[in-house]
């Protein structure tokens, strides 16, 4: 099997638009967002700031009530994704002999066990002398996987890392089944570090409106949580046993910026490396590329850098080939957003349609590309690009081919 293209055969997901893939593809394209505006305490000061908060995640039917609502939110969506992806899959129960996985993108895990910490009165941030198993090790216990754990935390780009690292170990028969994805939770630390970074819109009095990629009028991001988790197998394993399968995992491909923290480079060059690594991993030239889902978070440099990236590598094409910006919906989940933006691709080689960037009124002369302004229009999705570039200059591109 180890030159078996790698697939995905199962998906699970807890997303601000809703915690199964069918109510997220029907709010997707519907063009809904999910933001409210959450107040905090920051530094003495309430602070109001639009956000896109998940649904309580369903209690998984091999759980107990009590016992699932006692975890942590952030276990919560991991176990809910996961028992909904491996249950897509066919794998809930039916899984004797395999050595199934788990790679999970997933960041700040320490900061928020301290904040947790010191809210209820303790002192671990000062002392830290007590450890803890990783989000991705207690979700693999929970889920009874009895394959290698990963974390991978690499800002906003985790989840694609994630993604690839699994393919990789389908590839390398280090596993046979492989659950891979992300999650992220917010609390207000992590709000109020965004905030004083002054990367986060400040739209307050109209949250649906706050979150608007590749917009003149953007003013940050919107901060999003939730989780989304696949079930990647070899494609002849699937074909044996029958299986339905969403996607190929068709092509990664990674750079780094190497320029600073936070703020993306100027020069398109290490970001435009990333989608041409991943169009030559999948084989394909920009002209097959059907879709765009754009990594561009509403920050008014962010935006401006992918859109330049992207005419670097599409050249011409960059005029005809469909991008939108799906965290105009969702914010940005941080470690989760490469998930839950592979999820939305899926949606649309699924449905045939192009999600939208709603809140697109006037696009900025700067991100001049084929955008899908405001609402989903019926297109042929065959073939998808997934860009997710993250803070320290962490660029990753996915690329997913449609089942035949």
């Amino acid at each position: 099997m180890a030159n078996s293209p790698v697939v995905i055969t199962g998906v699970g997901a807890a997303t601000p638009l809703g915690s199964d893939f069918a109510t997220f593809t029907a709010n997707l394209l519907a063009g809904k967002s999910a933001a409210q505006t959450v107040t905090d305490v920051q530094s003495g000061v309430e602070v109001r700031l639009p956000t896109c908060l998940a649904n309580d995640p369903p209690v998984p039917p091999t759980w107990e009530v009590s016992e699932f609502h006692a975890l942590p939110r952030s276990e919560q969506f991991v176990v809910w994704s996961g028992t909904s992806a491996l249950a897509d899959a066919g794998y809930l129960q039916n899984r004797e002999g395999l050595r199934i996985g788990l790679v999970l993108g997933s960041g700040g895990e320490l900061l928020r066990r301290w904040e947790g910490n010191w809210a209820a009165g303790g002192r671990e941030v000062f002392e830290g002398q007590t450890d803890s198993p990783t989000l991705a090790e207690t979700a693999a216990r929970q889920l009874g996987l009895n394959g290698p754990s990963a974390t991978i935390a690499a800002a906003c780009a985790s989840a694609n890392y994630a993604i690839a690292q699994a393919r990789r170990w389908i590839e390398l028969g280090l596993v046979d089944v492989c659950l891979a994805g992300g999650a992220e939770t917010i609390t207000p630390i992590c709000r109020s570090a965004f905030n004083n970074l002054r990367a986060l819109s400040r739209r307050a009095d109209e949250p649906t409106l706050a979150s608007r990629p590749f917009d003149s009028a953007r003013d940050g991001f919107v901060m999003g949580e939730g989780a989304a988790l696949f079930v990647l197998e070899s494609a002849e394993r699937a074909q044996k046993r029958g299986a339905r399968v969403y996607a190929e995992v068709a092509g990664f491909g990674a750079s780094s910026d190497a320029f600073h923290m936070i703020i993306p480079s100027s020069d398109p060059a290490p970001a435009a490396a990333s989608i041409q690594a991943a169009l030559d991993d999948a084989g394909i030239q920009p002209q097959q590329v059907d879709y765009i889902n754009a990594h561009a978070t509403s920050t008014p440099v962010g935006d401006k850098c992918e859109a330049r990236a992207i005419k670097a590598v599409f050249g011409h094409h960059a005029a005809t080939v469909p991008v939108s910006s799906t965290k105009s919906m969702t914010g940005h989940l941080l470690s989760a957003a490469a998930a839950v933006e592979a999820l939305a691709c899926l949606a649309a080689m699924q449905q045939q349609q192009i999600p939208p960037t709603i809140n697109l009124e006037t696009p900025d002369p700067e991100c001049d590309l084929c955008h899908v302004p405001q609402q989903a229009i019926a297109r042929r999705v065959n073939i998808a690009l997934s860009n997710s570039f993250g803070f320290g200059g962490s660029n990753t591109t996915l690329i997913l081919r449609r089942a035949a």
